[in-house]
C-alpha cells in the first residue's frame, strides 16, 4: 500500500511538474512587449554616453560608435517595403483642401557641369585634409574627376547634373511631391541660399537659380523657404539687408513659404546655419525688439530658426532672439543636437520658452569621399532602417515642424533623391539595393502619413501655412 502511495505521488509530481514545464514554453513563446513609445530599432543604434564637444566646420574627433554595416547586414533581415506609390504627377491645383506643410527638406542647388555651367561644379569636390597634418599624409589629396568619379559615396540616378538644368530641377520637384501625400501634406524645400555674388568655397553663385526653383516648386504645390548659409563676414547689419533682399525680390511670389504663428501672424521663415558663430549680444541687435538693427515689428519681421550644435546653445539662442530651434546634422550621437535621446528635453525647453522646435532626420551618414579621415562619424542606412528610427524619434517629440537631411546633400550621404548602383575601375558606389532607387521618397511618404496623423492628434491648433 505505502509502495502504491509513493508511485501515485512520484507520477503526479511528474504530471504537475509537465505541466509547469509545458506552461512556461509556452510563455516563452510569447512576442516580448516593446517599452512604451520605443521607436523600432532604436537598440540597433549606438548609445549615447556623453554629450559631444562643440562642434566646427572642420569636425571635432570626438569618439561617437558607428554602426558596423557587415554586423548589421548579417543580423537584420531585410524587411521588403510594400509601401504603394503612384507615378508623380502634376497635382491638381484646382483642389480646395488645406495644405499642410509641415515637413521641411534641405535642398541645395551648387551642382554644375561642363554642358550648363562650363565645368564640374562640387561634383569634383576636393578631399579635405585633416587638421592634424600627421593624420593628412595617411589619404590621398587632389580633387574628384566626374562623371564617373564624383564627391559622393552613392551615384545620382541623374548622373553628375547642374542645378541649372532646367529638367533637374522640374525631376527633383516631382520626386519630392512624389514624398508628399497627395495636395493636402507637401514638403517645402529649405534652399541652401548665399547673397548675390557669393558662394561657398567649391562652387558658385547661385541666387539667380531662385526664381526658377520657386517656379518649378509652385507647379507641384510646393514650397520654399531659405536656409542662409554662413558667407563672408555674415552678421547682424548684413543679414537685415539679406533678409530685406529675399522678400522684397522673392516674397510675392505664390511658392514663397509663411508659417502662420499662434498670433494669427503668416511670417518667414529663415533657417541660419551655423548661427552660433556669432555672438547671442550681435543677433540681438537683430532678433529683439529693442535692438539696435531690429527687425522685428518690421515690413521684414520673420521667423529664424537658430542651428543647435551644443547644449550650451539653448541659452545662446535664447539671448539672441531667435525663434527656434533645428539640429541639422543626420548623424545620432554626433552632437547634442542631433542625438534622439535628447529631442524630448529640446523639446521641453522650446516650450519653456515659447520656441519652435525642428528636428532633423536622415537616412544615414557618409563623407568619407570628401574626408577619407571621418570613418567614426558614418552612419549605416540599414536598408531605410536608420532613417525609420530617426523619423519615429522625431514623432516621439511632437513637433510642429520635422526637416529632413537632406534632398541632395551628396558629400555627406545623407540624400533621399534617387541613387542608383554604379561601379567603375577605382571604385563601386553605394546604392539602396534590394529596394529602388525610390526607397527614401517612399520611406518619406510613409512617414509623411503618419506624422500627419499624429500630429493632428497632438496639434490642439494646427498652424497652417498660408499660401
Amino acid at each position: 500500500m505505502a509502495k502504491f502511495r509513493r508511485r501515485t505521488c512520484i507520477i503526479l509530481s511528474l504530471f504537475i511538474l509537465f505541466i509547469f514545464s509545458l506552461m512556461m514554453g509556452l510563455k516563452m513563446l510569447r512576442p516580448n512587449k516593446a517599452t512604451f513609445r520605443v521607436p523600432f530599432g532604436l537598440d540597433l543604434l549606438p548609445e549615447i554616453r556623453q554629450e559631444t564637444p562643440h562642434l566646427v566646420k572642420t569636425f571635432d574627433s570626438q569618439k561617437s560608435d558607428t554602426i558596423n554595416s557587415e554586423t548589421n547586414f548579417k543580423n537584420l533581415k531585410s524587411d521588403e517595403i510594400t509601401v504603394k506609390l503612384s507615378k508623380a504627377s502634376e497635382p491638381n491645383m484646382e483642389e480646395k483642401s488645406p495644405l499642410n506643410y509641415f515637413l521641411h527638406v534641405f535642398y541645395y542647388s551648387w551642382y554644375g557641369n561642363p554642358q550648363f555651367d562650363g565645368k564640374y561644379i562640387h561634383w569634383n569636390h576636393p578631399i579635405l585634409k585633416h587638421w592634424d597634418l600627421r593624420l593628412t599624409k595617411n589619404y590621398s589629396q587632389g580633387k574628384h574627376n566626374p562623371p564617373d568619379d564624383i564627391g559622393s559615396s552613392f551615384y545620382p540616378e541623374l548622373g553628375s547634373y547642374s542645378s541649372r538644368d532646367p529638367s533637374v530641377i522640374e525631376t527633383h520637384m516631382k520626386q519630392m511631391y512624389s514624398a508628399s501625400i497627395g495636395n493636402y501634406f507637401i514638403c517645402v524645400l529649405a534652399l541652401s541660399w548665399y547673397p548675390p555674388n557669393s558662394n561657398d568655397e567649391n562652387g558658385q553663385p547661385t541666387d539667380d537659380l531662385v526664381p526658377t526653383i520657386l517656379d518649378k516648386a509652385h507647379k507641384y504645390n510646393l514650397k520654399v523657404t531659405f536656409h542662409i548659409e554662413p558667407y563672408k563676414n555674415r552678421d547682424e547689419q548684413n543679414m537685415y539687408t539679406n533678409v530685406k533682399y529675399i522678400i522684397d525680390k522673392y516674397g510675392n511670389h505664390p511658392a514663397f513659404y509663411r508659417y502662420k504663428t499662434e498670433t494669427g501672424k503668416a511670417l518667414p521663415m529663415f533657417y541660419v546655419y551655423d548661427s552660433y558663430i556669432t555672438t547671442p549680444e550681435k543677433w540681438a541687435n537683430l532678433l529683439t525688439s529693442s535692438g539696435s538693427r531690429s527687425i522685428r515689428n518690421s515690413p521684414y519681421d520673420a521667423l529664424f530658426i537658430a542651428l543647435l550644435v551644443d547644449s550650451k546653445h539653448r541659452y545662446e539662442i535664447l539671448r539672441g532672439g531667435f525663434d527656434g530651434i533645428y539640429t541639422y546634422f543626420a548623424t545620432n550621437g554626433f552632437t547634442y543636437g542631433s542625438s534622439y535621446e535628447n529631442w524630448a528635453k529640446l523639446k521641453y525647453f522650446c516650450d519653456q520658452y515659447n520656441l519652435i522646435f525642428i528636428p532633423s532626420v536622415g537616412p544615414g551618414y557618409i563623407d568619407t569621399s570628401i574626408r577619407p579621415w571621418n570613418t567614426q562619424n558614418t552612419r549605416n542606412r540599414i536598408n531605410g532602417k536608420y532613417y525609420e528610427t530617426a523619423l519615429s524619434a522625431a514623432l516621439q517629440a511632437q513637433p510642429s515642424i520635422i526637416s529632413i537631411t537632406s534632398f541632395n546633400e551628396w558629400h555627406e550621404g545623407t540624400q533621399i533623391e534617387k541613387a542608383v548602383p554604379k561601379r567603375t575601375s577605382n571604385t563601386v558606389y553605394l546604392d539602396y539595393r534590394p529596394h529602388k532607387p525610390s526607397l527614401y521618397l517612399e520611406l518619406t511618404r510613409k512617414w509623411s502619413e503618419k506624422y500627419r496623423k499624429e500630429r493632428a492628434a497632438y496639434a490642439l491648433d494646427p498652424q497652417l501655412p498660408l499660401f
